[in-house]
Parts: structure tokens; C-alpha cells; sequence
């Protein structure tokens, strides 16, 4: 049997289909951001960074640098393993304490990154609770899918972002049936967002329980850092807010905060968070230096919506493509092909050193390739102008399709 066939072939299709993916080898310049030194075939070039989830630039703040090194020296650089073996370091207490009080919830659980604890929370949460349904928004990423699929419960799937549509269908399920509705605060490739008031009251009508996914808002939206849902006024109203460490706040991990029930109900019970070795010390104790800076320097969050306001009024001007149902932070730019997607991008980092990614199926739709674009509080106005000449010379030479 030719193993290596089968392999190959998919590896093959993906090419032809135009959405192959390269990696870049970057080195990010620490204190420099968000400058890097692209490596390519033995050579080396200076290159902008326009597309990280770092939305701050906080995994390079001297604040975070400082306390990652300061764990390191205290607690060394490993954690031993699984929290239920190695015990638990007691820098995750304080962090799930700090985290805990972000969203105003009792209690807080870390994972190894926002796809596990979307996985094992969603998949554990249903699991528990009784001939559990859940609701799922059309549009949810892949993780809080994985934890739908892994629950082996009934679901219906809504209509993107439409309460009318989730209202129909909970009223299809008895009302004394247990419910869960999973969607997702911010969406990170249209940058629209849930309307998050108006499923709080479906769930409150309904008897459902909720989990909303704010990765994309913990740190960027609320005058703690808390999310949309604390930007709403929400929070106390949500059953379960998930969040990240890897992208306001700078580093890795995922976490859940909840009820103390519910929270020590999947910390017994998920075998994402009991059979994985836990997050590293040192990342740990950058990661309560970040939060605790984020939650009281709001400024940083006013200047990252001027940056990204300036930057879409910018593609505006220039007529190029923006995708209009962004409301939030993410600039997304269409282009609508996987091969244009993927020269374009090229061209820019080859030609004019900026690094941009391609975002093409199956993280977006067929036909609604694009590029996906993230300015930071340390992006100025030269590299902006920059940016979008870039962009301009390469929709020429590409002949892609402009603003209508």
C-alpha cells in the first residue's frame, strides 16, 4: 500500500484549488513592532507586520518581558504536567482570580489555548446537562464546532448574527428541555458582531443556558478589557465567557470563567484540561503582568479604534474593496479569488516588505477571498500610508476588482 499517495493527493488538490498555504519565517524584532526580518531562500528582508492577533503589541511590552523572565527565574520553565499531577503552580490561581474578576464571574479555568477550552468546555458543559440541545451560530469557528460535534448532543444551527431565526428555533424545542446557545462576541473575519442584549433575552424567554466566545474582544472592548459583553453591560447575564491570552493580552492559552459550580464541574470533568500538561510558568506570569496592565490602560484600547478607524476611512478614500460589515477593529479587504489571494499577498511581501497572510476557504467562504488586515496602536500614520499605496500598485498590477 502506497501510503504517501494518499497524503500527497490532498496536498496536491489544495494546490490546485489556489489555497496552499507558505509559511513565513519571520523574526519578530522584540521592542521593534511590528517590525520583523522575513528569511526566504537564504536571504533576508525588512518587513512590516500587518496581520497578527497580537491586537496591542503587548507580548512585546517591557511590563510582559519583565514578568516572563521573573517566573522563569522563580518557578523555572516547565510545568511538570497535568494540574491534577504536578499540582497546580501558584501562578494560576492568581491568574484565573484576576481573570475570574475581568468578566465579574466567580471563577475562571485555564487551558492550553482557545481551541481546547472551547472544545472541552462546550463538549463538557452539554455532556452534563440531560438530553442537552444546543444552538450554534452559522459562522462559528472551528473550535466551538469540535466542542458540538465532541458533546454528541442535538443542534440546530442559526442564521448568522439573526435573533429572529435563533428565536424560531428555540421555540421549535420544549421549553423545559435543556438549552445552550454558543456563538462568538466579535467575528474575526467580517469583524461584525453578535447581538449578544438580544440572545441574553431569548435566553432568559427560553429557560437556555449561553457561552459566548470573546477571543477576539477580551482586552480590546469595555473599560476593563472585559469584552462586547462588557461593553454591553452583559456579562452578569451570560452563563459562560470564554477567552484567550493570545491575542489582547499577548501570549498563549485559552480560559473559561463562569459559576464556581459550572467551572468545577469541567475542571472534574474534561479530559482536555485533566490529561494535558498545563501552561508554562513563565508564560503564566507574563500573562497576570498583561492582564492586570490592559484592565487599567484604557487608552490603549481608544488608540487601537483610532487606529483601525483611520485605517478603513484610508482604504475607503483609496476605493478599494473594504468589507463594509466590519464594525469592529478587523479590516478586511476583498478580493473574492484563492489565486489572486495568494499573489497579491506575495507581492506584497516580496515587493514592497509587507507581510499580510491570505485568508481563503475553508477559513472564509469560496468567492469571499481576502485579505485580513490588523492595525495596532504601533502602526503610525507613514506605515498606513505605506500600506495602502501598496495596496493600490498591487490591485493595479493584478487588475483585481476595485470599490464599487
Amino acid at each position: 500500500m502506497n501510503y504517501e499517495a494518499f497524503f500527497k493527493k490532498s496536498v496536491a488538490q489544495i494546490k490546485t484549488e489556489g489555497r496552499y498555504r507558505v509559511f513565513a519565517d519571520l523574526e519578530r524584532h522584540a521592542g521593534d513592532y511590528p517590525h520583523a526580518t522575513n528569511r526566504r531562500h537564504g536571504t533576508k528582508k525588512e518587513v512590516v507586520v500587518w496581520c497578527s492577533n497580537d491586537y496591542l503589541g503587548m507580548s512585546q511590552d517591557p511590563i510582559v518581558l519583565d514578568a516572563l523572565i521573573d517566573a522563569a527565574k522563580s518557578y523555572g520553565c516547565g510545568s511538570g504536567g497535568t494540574r491534577n499531577i504536578a499540582g497546580t503552580t501558584h501562578l494560576h490561581v492568581l491568574l484565573e482570580e484576576e481573570l475570574a474578576q475581568l468578566h465579574g464571574k466567580s471563577a475562571a479555568l485555564l487551558f492550553t489555548s482557545g481551541f481546547v477550552s472551547n472544545d472541552a468546555a462546550i463538549s463538557t458543559i452539554a455532556k452534563l446537562v440531560p438530553n442537552c440541545v444546543i444552538f450554534s451560530d452559522a459562522l462559528n469557528h472551528a473550535s466551538m464546532i469540535a466542542g458540538i460535534r465532541n458533546s454528541g448532543c442535538k443542534k440546530k444551527i442559526y442564521n448568522h448574527c439573526d435573533a429572529e431565526h435563533l428565536e424560531k428555533l428555540l421555540g421549535e424545542v420544549d421549553i423545559n428541555q435543556p438549552k445552550l446557545i454558543v456563538f462568538e462576541s466579535v467575528y474575526s473575519m467580517d469583524g461584525d458582531v453578535s447581538p449578544i442584549s438580544k440572545i441574553c433575552d431569548l435566553a432568559d424567554r427560553y429557560n437556555a443556558m449561553t457561552y459566548v466566545d470573546e477571543v477576539h474582544a477580551v482586552g480590546l472592548y469595555g473599560e476593563n478589557g472585559g469584552g462586547m459583553s462588557e461593553l454591553e453591560g452583559v456579562a452578569d447575564r451570560l452563563t459562560v465567557i470564554e477567552g484567550t491570552l493570545a491575542k489582547g493580552f499577548g501570549l498563549c492559552g485559552g480560559y473559561i470563567a463562569g459559576s464556581a459550580a459550572l467551572i468545577d464541574a469541567v475542571r472534574s470533568n474534561a479530559p482536555g484540561f485533566i490529561f494535558t500538561t498545563t501552561l508554562a510558568p513563565p508564560i503564566i506570569g507574563a500573562a497576570i503582568a498583561s492582564v492586570r496592565y490592559v484592565r487599567v490602560t484604557n487608552e490603549l484600547r481608544v488608540k487601537h479604534q483610532e487606529r483601525s478607524n483611520t485605517l478603513k476611512q484610508m482604504i475607503r478614500d483609496a476605493g478599494l474593496p473594504l468589507m463594509e460589515e466590519s464594525v469592529t477593529h478587523v479590516v478586511p479587504i476583498l478580493v473574492g479569488h484563492p489565486v489572486l489571494c495568494r499573489q497579491a499577498t506575495d507581492m506584497l511581501l516580496m515587493d514592497y516588505g509587507i507581510y499580510i497572510q491570505p485568508i481563503n476557504y475553508p477559513t472564509v467562504p469560496k468567492g469571499t477571498e481576502r485579505l485580513r488586515i490588523t492595525p495596532t496602536p504601533l502602526h503610525t500614520d507613514e506605515l498606513m500610508e505605506n500600506l495602502v499605496h501598496a495596496l493600490n500598485q498591487v490591485w493595479e498590477r493584478l487588475q483585481i476588482q476595485q470599490a464599487a
